[in-house]
């Protein structure tokens, strides 16, 4: 049994996160989800919450046949213990996947075998360009998994990003 760990923010899910764990699901028998910063919600970086990514992440993967598991998690404020908190919250992994500098060093030093995931498309697939077209009123959904949409659309997430976005500042 091999298992991967993934981790990312998901602020939402989009195209770019599917086809990495497209790539991944190749390469283990079971993928952990970690859902970064899950602390965070309704600010213009961070619009949906833990458990809106959570059905997010969750309705995407149903399309692969690989067991998965979705664990929120959220930020500390020390480095040097992330390593150790991450490890604590996941069930046990073999090798994690990450494009993050900072998250490579860590999980490096503490021994984890790090896999740089390949980035696709990352000027249309990016969390910052979607919700910068959501807030424009732009097309987005194209890069977002038909399920996923539903999900914002449900929520009423890109009116809340919106909503965010306002100042109360003339």
């Amino acid at each position: 049994m091999r298992r991967g760990l993934y981790l990312g923010r998901f602020q939402p899910y989009h195209l770019g996160h599917h086809e990495v764990l497209k790539q991944i699901a190749k390469e283990v028998d079971e993928i952990i989800i970690g859902i970064g910063s899950a602390q965070k919600s309704h600010e213009i970086e961070n619009p949906f919450t833990a458990g809106e990514r959570v059905l997010m992440v969750s309705s995407a993967l149903e399309e692969f046949n690989i067991k998965h598991y979705v664990i929120p998690i959220e930020d500390i404020q020390r480095n040097s213990l992330w390593v150790s908190h991450v490890n604590s919250m996941v069930p046990p992994y073999e090798i994690a996947y990450t494009n993050n500098p900072l998250v490579i060093e860590l999980l490096s030093e503490a021994g984890i075998r790090v896999k740089q995931s390949p980035l696709f498309k990352r000027n249309n697939y990016s969390g910052t360009e979607i919700r910068r077209r959501m807030l424009a009123g732009d097309k987005w959904e194209h890069f977002i998994p038909e399920k996923v949409v539903a999900i914002i659309k449900e929520i009423d997430g890109v009116n809340r990003l919106k909503t965010i976005a306002q100042s109360d500042q003339e």
